[in-house]
């Protein structure tokens, strides 16, 4: 199997929302490579800073991804995000999360990564997983045992973002997984996991069919419980050409963290993690 052979379905979607006047939200659906960009530095700079993200990555579309292309992508969306904060008084800012399609010993992959709190989410059967750590401070109270997980929803600082690109902090982590057939990954930003839970966004996922269905149903959920973000959506479902089933040794088909830790020693680190 190769990653030219894996055939997807993908539709995206992204709405202003109920409360703002800009939608300071952009996505990318580019094959090999799907971006949700979140940006932050309000009217003028936020806009700018998320389709600064996503002109980044543009160019890898239709070509072989391999970690280092990502790292690249995320340093030039750096530079230009700097030179805009550096016009605004408020500065700007994005998070940024995605996913490409990679070939890893002979298989089809997919690279993982995320800078900030948009998500990713994997949906396979009725089961709904979240790939990605909040780069958060609410998550990071939780990851030290300061704050309890169920107590995360009514934090009122679970919000504040500790890392960005364009931030002091823009390290990007990133995990590897195996393609599998039948699979739904969700790419999201936070104006759809701050208004629907993680168990609603699994319900809408398990009852429509098709990637573009899903995608306007996860987005009307989002606005009719409050719309008071930008939403976006990046819902690719795996048709064929991945494995059948997810590995079932002992691993759970996980690449160890050290398979490709040499090709990120300079620049923008992107530990790849084990999920």
């Amino acid at each position: 199997m190769t990653v030219d052979s894996v055939v997807l379905k993908v539709s995206s979607l992204t709405d202003t929302g109920l409360t703002r006047s800009v939608n300071e939200d952009s996505v990318l659906d580019a094959r090999p490579v799907f971006v949700v960009a979140d940006g932050m530095g309000g009217h003028d700079a936020g806009d700018r800073a998320s389709a600064a993200v996503v002109d980044a990555f543009a160019p890898l579309r239709g070509r072989e991804i391999e970690v280092d292309d990502i790292r690249e992508a995320l340093s030039r969306a750096t530079a230009v995000i700097e030179s805009i904060a550096a016009a605004h008084r408020r500065g700007a800012g994005s998070t940024v999360t995605g996913v490409a399609l990679v070939e890893h010993e002979g298989a089809p992959h997919w690279l993982v990564f995320n800078v900030g709190d948009s998500r990713v989410y994997r949906h396979h059967g009725n089961e709904l997983t979240q790939l990605t750590i909040d780069h958060s401070l609410g998550q990071e109270l939780v990851d030290a045992g300061e704050l309890r997980a169920e107590d995360l929803p009514s934090f009122a600082k679970r919000s504040v973002i500790t890392r960005a690109v364009g931030a002091p902090d823009s390290t990007a982590d990133s995990w590897l997984l195996p393609v599998v057939d039948g699979e739904r990954l969700l790419l999201c930003s936070d104006g759809l996991t701050g208004e629907v839970s993680d168990e609603a966004i699994r319900a809408t996922l398990t009852m429509n069919g098709r990637p573009e269905t899903a995608a306007a149903a996860l987005v009307r959920r989002a606005l009719q419980s409050g719309g008071r973000d930008n939403v976006s959506v990046v819902v690719i479902d795996v048709v064929s050409g991945g494995a059948r089933t997810r590995p079932d040794d002992a691993t759970g088909g996980r690449v160890a963290a050290s398979a490709l830790t040499d090709s990120m020693l300079e620049g923008t680190t992107i530990p790849v993690r084990a999920r």
